[in-house]
């Protein structure tokens, strides 16, 4: 059975640190040959019911983001809030701050495949795990 597509909140959520954290998967990550100064590196973020993470952003990348299951809270800059579900994408600029993203539902889990175009020196600099920079005030 499908889950119904959740409303959006009244106002944006604050993020709460008891919240439990996504678990992040990387697939894959390859120089891009024809652009020697950017690598392509693919995750697989997996919300658990109820999970989030702080606002952050990402070492410069550019990402797009496509929702495999699940429902997404999510907003970028000062974007308005959107939920986003199966079959969804979202797209993120290099200066961009994602002040929320979290698994929109407290019962089913969420996973999305998100492909980042980032410097291949910003990865051998600060691995893939640096590729999130969560804000300083949530560190």
């Amino acid at each position: 059975m499908d889950q119904p597509r959740p409303q959006l909140p009244a106002s944006e959520p604050k993020y709460d640190s008891s919240r439990p954290f996504p678990s992040v998967q990387s697939l894959y990550q390859n120089p891009i040959p024809n652009f020697p100064e950017k690598t392509i590196v693919v995750f697989q973020i997996s919300y658990p019911p109820n999970g989030a993470i702080p606002p952050h952003t990402h070492a410069g990348a550019h990402i797009s983001a496509n929702i495999v299951s699940g429902y997404i809270f999510n907003k970028m800059n000062d974007n308005p809030m959107e939920v986003l579900g199966p079959g969804q994408f979202m797209f993120e600029k290099p200066t961009c701050r994602h002040r929320t993203c979290q698994n929109a539902s407290a019962t089913e889990p969420a996973t999305f495949i998100a492909t980042f175009i980032v410097d291949t020196k910003v990865v051998n600099d600060v691995g893939v795990q640096g590729l999130v920079v969560i804000d300083e005030e949530y560190r």
